[in-house]
């Protein structure tokens, strides 16, 4: 072939073509440790980076290509990591710049023992009076037989069904939890004592509310609800002018 025609065949399109396959593969070689080694986000919420000791037991999980994005989309940081702020700043976990209340400042729904189901299904798989029925990954309870004690039903979905904090998260950090340690934060919201399986709306209608204002409409529970509350109350550090309150209240209840 002449040498004019060659040149020819390899100039305009094809030449394009192949100038932009070869950037391509740069930019995959360069980005492949990134690509092979995303952020997990567990079926916990816990985000694990390469670093993180769980992050090759995490088996199911959504991919994320940074930390931060994984805590944008809800998820946590694992136990003794440090906080990102949006400015790539890190701090302790445990320091706190703001007396605010944050969710997050509880450590709920976690998987310690690594068998990827977490609090939640832990509590249904035990609160259940009936076999339960299992997703087809095993980290989640489907269907089981529960009796909620809030409505005095019986129930079978568990995706009609919240697990409630008995004294909830946002009560206690306003009445003494705002002083404790993250571990004891975890411990308190992670605590089967502080948790009951119940219909979902019956939870949500409750909120934050203590039992001066929100009681179950089951009225044969009440006496246990709020005898109940104020053991969780002894069992950690609430301040002692609440723990009267609901002393108090149980004697007018009970």
């Amino acid at each position: 072939m002449h040498y004019s025609a060659l040149q020819s065949t390899y100039t305009g399109p094809v030449l394009k073509s192949a100038i932009i396959s070869f950037i391509s593969c740069c930019l995959i070689i360069f980005s492949g440790e990134l690509l092979a080694e995303p952020v997990k986000m567990s079926t916990s919420k816990i985000c694990h980076d390469s670093s993180s000791e769980y992050y090759s037991r995490t088996k199911n999980f959504t991919a994320f290509e940074t930390i931060e994005a994984c805590l944008a989309a809800g998820g946590k940081l694992p136990k003794g990591s440090h906080n990102h702020n949006k400015n790539g700043v890190t701090k302790p976990a445990n320091s706190t710049t703001s007396q605010s209340y944050s969710r997050s400042a509880f450590a709920h729904w976690t998987d310690d023992d690594g068998d990827c189901l977490n609090t939640r299904h832990e509590l249904l798989q035990d609160l259940s009076t009936g076999p339960v029925t299992m997703s087809e990954n095993g980290c989640r309870v489907l269907r089981g037989r529960w009796n909620d004690p809030y409505s005095g039903n019986v129930l079978f979905d568990s995706s009609k069904m919240d697990i409630d904090h008995l004294v909830p998260l946002a009560w206690a950090w306003e009445h003494g939890a705002d002083k404790w340690t993250d571990a004891e934060r975890k411990n308190f919201a992670n605590d089967p004592v502080n948790l009951f399986a119940v219909t979902a709306n019956l939870n949500r209608s409750k909120g934050a509310k203590g039992p001066r204002d929100w009681l179950p409409p089951n009225k044969e529970f009440h006496c246990q609800y709020v005898t109940r509350y104020l053991r969780v109350m002894l069992k950690y550090d609430f301040n002692e002018s609440a723990r009267d309150n609901i002393r108090e209240l149980r004697k007018r209840v009970c």
